[in-house]
């Protein structure tokens, strides 16, 4: 890391925090002093916190401080610090969706995620980065500026659950919030080497999606490994019948996962999923790991799906999305929005109804091609990004190995595309690249297995925990 960090207890895992404040070996104050300390001593140069709410949150971790006390009302995040991406409204907190249209905005409610965290009992610190209306793989926007990666300070984050991942990384908060379309969650998590998980569209409710039912935009859970990824999810799932997508399969206790045998799982592996350019190191590193993990499983075959009309579908109905949320935004404020944000309306006013017509029947088809593919294995394994990051002065990847990018979310597409298929993903740490920067893969379960894939996941982080600290011969080629 550029940053210099002394450890503390708020670098400590969230199960290991939640268990010492029931043995009351900590206090829940002490670790939001713990948090607030590192927040106000590393955030300065890195631009993760954006906003924060320290008295209510100090209130609240005496509250919790008590609860443990009587051994009352402890719910499974009681006295847990956390951070809440800025595309959701919290009561009392600014909240700006990265947008100069926002930068005064002074929410009276919680949006729901926000309402399910508190009802969990976390503690909520304060709100994290993002691009404007999380538009883009690079967190950045005209109210707050650039958040820089822990790692190398003059690279990106990704985007764009940028500002969580940062947090995390550097200890501010022991868990964070974070939203996914085309990979918001893991692509930030894989290059600040911490964990995101994407949940099956439905699990977490939302009230504030404009397109009833859609795969595309979910919140999720960002943490330093897996299984406390898993604890924040338990307060994140909860029904809403506001949100007609809600309680769509089954519900699970997402803080105790299974023990799991990898040896007698089927993964399917695949570089690319046959339609992403990748960068040379990039397969290289994905290459080597995929070698290496190989006999962890019972069979292991590199396997890509049917996904070749993919990055046509997730252009249209993307802009599709951005109409219904957007347009009159762009009628009214053109001249202060993102250039991304702009490319999508403009994109979609130039689209009719035969086109979305077309992306929505190849999306029908390639869900049921993937369902066909997903029937012969347990998880796919695949790199979370195309790319390594990027330096911020150079921004989003125009090109990769050669190939130009035609719209910037081409150099998404090794995500974008796993967004349609509206399986659960998590992306979990794995090494570094060859740049020395964190490398992450991406983890795909069965459909609505959202439970099954965090407990698969925690296996493999132990393998990959292992590799990753053990002399390696050179596999990269």
């Amino acid at each position: 890391m550029n940053i210099k960090i002394t450890k503390a207890i708020c670098d400590s895992s969230a199960r290991r925090l939640r268990g010492l404040m029931e043995s009351r070996e900590l206090s829940p104050v002490e670790l939001l002093e713990s948090c607030i300390q590192r927040i106000e001593a590393v955030n300065p140069q890195v631009n993760a916190i954006v906003a924060t709410c320290y008295d209510r949150a100090r209130n609240e971790a005496q509250i919790a401080e008590q609860q443990f006390k009587n051994k009352h009302n402890l719910a499974p995040l009681t006295g847990l610090p956390v951070g809440i991406k800025d595309l959701a409204n919290t009561q009392g907190l600014r909240t700006t969706f990265g947008s100069t249209l926002y930068a005064n905005n002074i929410p009276d409610f919680d949006d729901r995620c926000v309402q399910q965290l508190r009802a969990a009992g976390a503690i909520i610190v304060g709100k994290t980065n993002t691009p404007e209306f999380g538009t883009g793989s690079e967190t950045n926007n005209k109210v707050y500026g650039p958040t820089r990666n822990p790692h190398a300070l003059e690279y990106s984050t990704g985007g764009s659950s940028g500002g969580s991942a940062a947090a995390l990384a550097t200890g501010m908060l022991p868990l964070c919030h974070g939203t996914d379309t085309g990979g918001s969650l893991r692509n930030p998590a894989a290059w600040c080497g911490v964990v995101g998980f994407r949940p099956t569209p439905g699990l977490v409710s939302s009230t504030s999606r404009n397109l009833n039912y859609s795969n595309f935009s979910v919140h999720g859970p960002m943490a330093r490994n897996v299984r406390d990824t898993a604890l924040m999810m338990s307060g994140l799932v909860g029904y809403d019948n506001h949100d007609p997508m809600s309680n769509i399969g089954p519900r699970d206790d997402f803080q105790s996962l299974d023990d799991i045998d990898l040896l007698s799982l089927r993964v399917a592996c695949s570089e690319d999923l046959g339609i992403a350019p990748m960068d040379d190191g990039i397969r290289a590193t994905f290459r080597a790991f995929a070698k290496r993990v190989e006999p962890e499983f019972h069979c292991f075959e590199h396997c890509d799906p049917e996904l070749s009309n993919a990055r046509d579908i997730f252009w249209v109905l993307r802009c599709v999305s951005f109409l219904a949320n957007h347009q009159q935004r762009y009628q009214e404020h053109a001249s202060v929005l993102s250039e991304h944000i702009i490319a999508n309306i403009e994109q979609g006013l130039s689209m009719g109804l035969a086109d979305v017509a077309k992306a929505e029947r190849q999306w029908a088809q390639l869900y049921r091609d993937f369902e066909t593919y997903f029937e012969n294995f347990d998880l796919l394994i695949t790199p979370t990004n195309m790319i390594p990051p990027f330096l911020h002065s150079e921004g989003i990847a125009k090109s990769i190995n050669g190939v130009v990018m035609e719209n910037y979310m081409d150099a998404s597409l090794i995500r974008s595309a796993l967004t349609l298929t509206g399986h659960p993903i998590i992306s979990i740490p794995c090494g570094v690249d060859p740049s020395g920067l964190p490398f992450g893969i991406q983890v795909v379960g069965p459909r609505h297995g959202d439970h099954f894939l965090l407990s698969a996941a925690a296996a493999l982080e132990t393998v990959i925990n292992t590799l990753t600290h053990a002399p390696t011969e050179d596999l990269t080629h």
